[in-house]
């Protein structure tokens, strides 16, 4: 089997679709932007806290592979009552593992989707699609 076929497999499409589920709304208070060096990939998202600091809401706009858009589905589905720190730490989390160094167990246990873009980690041009969503939540939430 290919490196192509394997990396996208169902599931992975199938999420990439499934950022339908969060469209972009242009009152979102918290916006921000990332963009992969590696393949060029955007994604914008904007996102509304709760009077707690927790994300309440999440708008995205992706010009990513399916890779980006999966990641970034992942992100969206377990990002729900998340602080900023939160988000920092599970893009720490995300980056080890991308890095060979960290557990995708870990990482799923508050991100439960993550799984999906496992076979990618063993393609490091895939690596800044991956982390886009985590890497745009933090610049909305500087």
């Amino acid at each position: 089997m290919t490196a192509r076929t394997t990396l996208y497999t169902p599931a992975v499409l199938a999420a990439a679709t499934g950022l339908a589920a969060w469209p972009w709304h242009d009152a979102a208070p918290h916006v921000g932007q990332a963009r992969s060096r590696t393949c060029g990939s955007t994604l914008t998202m904007g996102l509304t806290l709760d009077a707690s600091g927790r994300v309440s809401a999440i708008g995205i706009r992706a010009h990513a592979c399916a890779i980006g858009q999966a990641s970034a589905s992942a992100f969206a589905r377990g990002a729900t009552g998340q602080t900023r720190d939160d988000i920092s730490r599970a893009r720490a989390e995300l980056g080890a593992w991308l890095a060979g160094e960290g557990d995708l167990a870990t990482l799923a246990a508050q991100w439960p989707d993550i799984a999906i873009i496992a076979h990618a980690r063993a393609l490091s041009s895939r690596h800044g699609a991956i982390m886009l969503a985590w890497d745009a939540a933090l610049e909305a939430l500087k």
